[in-house]
Order: C-alpha cells, then structure tokens, then sequence
C-alpha cells in the first residue's frame, strides 16, 4: 500500500519538528517561514506546497523537513505567531489599564489605539492577511484562533469584573465574547478591503465596542 503523502493527511501534524540553536539554523528556519508567507499571498493556500517554498528559499526538501513535516505545519507556525502578536497587543493595552476610562470619548480613543495597533501588527507580519484567510478556511488551523480567542477572553474577562462588579457573569463572558469576535471580524474586514476608509472603519468600531460596554449593567 503506498504511503500517504503528508500533505494529503487527513489530519496533518501541525508541531514543528524541532527548533534551531544555532545561528546559521535560525536563519534557515525564519528564511522558510517569510517564504511561506509570501507564497502564501502570491498563490493561496491550495497552490502552496513545500516544494515551492523550497525552491523560493533556496534549500533542499531535507532541510525544510528538518523543521516542519508538512505545508499544514509551516502554515500552523505561522498563525500561532501571528495569533501571539496580536494577543500581545491586546494584552499590554490592559495591562496599561486602557480598558478602564472615564469618559466615552477616552474610552473610544483607547479603542482606537488598540485597533490600530492591532491592525498594524498583523499587517506586517509576513502573509499576515492569507494567514487569516487560511485559519477560517483550513479546518486543521482554526484551533490556533480558537486558542488564541480563549485566551483573550479570559484575560480580558477577569479585568472587566472589577470593572463591572454588579453584572452577572453570564452576561459579561458573553459581552466579553461577543466584542472579541467582533474586533476580529474588523481586522479581517480593513485587511482584505483595501477600498475601506481605514481609519472610519476603526473610529467606528471603536464607538460601537465604547457605547456597547457603557450601557452594560445588570439585567
């Protein structure tokens, strides 16, 4: 019986093989992955295979299997690094206590800031768009986002408790829910319109994510 290309597996391993020490197999390693993205962009996610990132970054297949066993991996690598820099943002905005305003005026301007951080971050990240496109696309990526999401749910849920102390925890993890897969829905949104009035589309956001959780209280 022959032996099923790793690339057609019905469930792909998604792990990196091992990670590099040394200099000169660092490079390597990030050489593949910027390859990735930009062959990602450039041909989509069905087109992309291994040997096309080979032959753009200049090494052999041995020396890419080093490191990740299959397309579905580099792309996995990828998201989770895209998935951590956007968690990072989001993560120092609390932490400077951005969630907390006086005003609606601040607090639309704290979530602009935010958003346009966010945006900035996953645009410069290499494939940064076709990255997003292929975690909603690719069944064996999405638990990246998934993990990614619950993360910022429950940090960004044990900080609005303080802040909403009289509200049922009920309605503020689903409040919490709700705004999270919404401002991600933004990104995705400006990234792949580029005919989109940027900065409205954040300023808007922003206003209707501010108005939403000013008139949070208790039911």
């Amino acid at each position: 019986m022959a032996k099923q290309s790793p690339e057609l597996a019905a469930t792909p391993d998604l792990e990196t093989k091992s990670t590099p020490s040394r200099r000169k197999g660092k490079t390597t390693f990030e050489a593949i992955l910027a390859t990735t993205g930009e062959l990602l962009a450039e041909v989509g996610f069905e087109r992309l295979n291994t040997n096309l990132v080979c032959e753009r970054a200049g090494i052999t297949p041995p020396a890419l299997y080093r490191y990740f066993p299959n397309k579905y991996a580099l792309l996995a690598e990828l998201a989770r690094r895209l998935m951590d820099a956007q968690d990072e943002v989001f993560f120092a905005w609390l932490d400077r206590g951005d969630a907390a305003a006086r005003t609606l005026d601040e607090a639309v301007g704290k979530g602009i800031e935010l958003r346009t951080e966010l945006v900035r971050v996953t645009r410069n990240q290499p494939g940064g768009m076709s990255i997003l496109r292929a975690i909603r696309s690719v069944p064996a990526l999405r638990q990246v986002r998934i993990e990614s999401r619950d993360r910022v749910i429950a940090r960004q849920t044990e900080v609005l408790r303080e802040l909403f102390p009289r509200v049922d925890e009920r309605q503020l993890q689903s409040a919490v829910r709700l705004s999270e897969e919404v401002g991600y829905g933004v990104i995705e949104m400006i990234l792949e319109d580029p005919s989109l009035d940027e900065e409205r589309v954040i300023a808007e956001s922003a206003w209707m994510n501010a108005l939403y959780y000013q008139h949070l209280s208790p039911r």
